[in-house]
C-alpha cells in the first residue's frame, strides 16, 4: 500500500520492497535435458533458493521500539546525573551551551529525519547534560524533592498517556493530528510573544511569572505535551504497519524524548510555581 508519508516512502526504498528474487523466474531443467551448452544436466533440489531465507533487510518492530527508546532515555538520566554530581554550581554553567547544541542537533534530526543510533544517542546525552544542569538549579533553589516530584509525574503522564492510547479511548485521526498541530503552534507563538513582551514589561503577558495566569498557561502546555505523546505512540504503530526498517526506532526513540523532555520541564515549572 502506496504511502504520501516521505518517512515511510524512504523506509520503503531503502528496505528493498518490491524488489523480487530473479532465483525463481528459471524453472529447473528435468533430468537428461540438454543444459546450456549441450551437456545433461540433473536438477538439484538443494540449490534451489529457500522460500524461508531471511531477508536482507529487517522490518522494525514494537521489541525494536521499546529497546531503543530503552537505551536513549538511559544515556539521558545518566548523562543527567553525571553533571548534577558535579562539585559546586558548576553545573549550572552547561546549560545554556547544551540547551544550543541540543536545539540545532534536535532540529537537524528532525528535518532530516536523520534515524540513526549516533545523532539519537549524541542527541540524548546533550540533553542529559542540560536536565541535570537545569534539575540541580531546581533542586537547589525550591528544595523539597521538586526533582523527584517531577519525574514521578512525568512518567504517571508518560503511562497514562499510554494506556489511554492502548484502549483507544483517545484516537488518533487526522482531525485529531491538526488540531494537535494548531495547539503545538499556538503554544510556541504565545511563549514567544511572551518572551519578546518581557523585554519590553517585567513579566511579559504574565503567562511565566508564577501567577494565576502562569499556573493556568502551564496546564495548558503540560495538557498539550501529554497529548503529543499520542501522536509518538501511533507513529511508531504506522511505521511497524508499513514495513520501516529496523533503524527507524532511532526516530521514534528521538521523538519520545523530545516531547517527555519538554513534559518534564513544563510539570517542574508548574511545581515551582506552587513552591513560590
Amino acid at each position: 500500500m502506496p504511502s504520501n508519508n516521505p518517512v515511510f516512502g524512504r523506509g520503503f526504498a531503502r528496505s528493498g520492497m518490491g524488489q523480487q528474487s530473479t532465483g525463481w523466474s528459471q524453472s529447473p531443467q528435468p533430468y537428461g535435458a540438454p543444459g546450456q551448452y549441450g551437456a545433461p544436466t540433473q536438477y538439484d533440489p538443494y540449490a534451489a533458493p529457500s522460500p524461508y531465507g531471511t531477508a536482507a533487510t529487517r522490518y522494525m518492530t514494537m521489541d525494536d521500539v521499546v529497546t531503543k527508546t530503552g537505551v536513549t532515555f538511559l544515556v539521558t538520566v545518566l548523562a543527567a546525573a553525571a553533571v548534577w554530581a558535579l562539585p559546586g554550581t558548576m553545573a549550572w554553567s552547561l546549560a545554556l551551551p547544551a540547551v544550543l547544541v541540543g536545539l540545532v542537533l534536535g532540529l537537524v534530526i528532525s528535518f532530516k529525519q536523520i534515524a540513526n543510533p549516533a545523532a539519537t544517542l549524541v542527541y540524548a546525552a546533550v540533553e542529559g547534560v542540560f536536565l541535570g544542569a537545569v534539575s540541580e538549579a531546581f533542586n537547589t533553589v525550591f528544595q523539597g524533592g521538586i526533582v523527584m516530584q517531577a519525574v514521578i509525574g512525568t512518567f504517571g503522564v508518560f503511562a497514562g498517556m499510554l494506556v489511554v492510547y492502548k484502549t483507544g479511548a483517545v484516537r488518533v485521526t487526522p482531525k485529531f493530528t491538526r488540531w494537535m498541530v494548531g495547539a503545538l503552534v499556538g503554544v510556541l507563538v504565545l511563549v514567544v510573544a511572551n518572551l519578546i513582551a518581557s523585554f519590553v514589561t517585567p513579566g511579559g503577558f504574565g503567562l511565566r511569572d508564577g501567577g494565576p495566569l502562569a499556573i493556568v498557561f502551564s496546564l495548558v502546555v503540560i495538557g498539550v505535551a501529554a497529548f503529543s505523546l499520542l501522536l509518538d505512540f501511533d507513529m511508531a504503530d504506522e511505521a511497524i504497519r508499513r514495513g520501516a526498517p529496523a533503524k527507524f526506532a532511532w526516530y521514534i526513540a528521538f521523538g519520545l524524548l523530545v516531547t517527555v523532555v519538554w513534559l518534564y520541564l513544563e510539570i517542574l515549572r508548574l511545581l515551582s510555581y506552587f513552591r513560590e
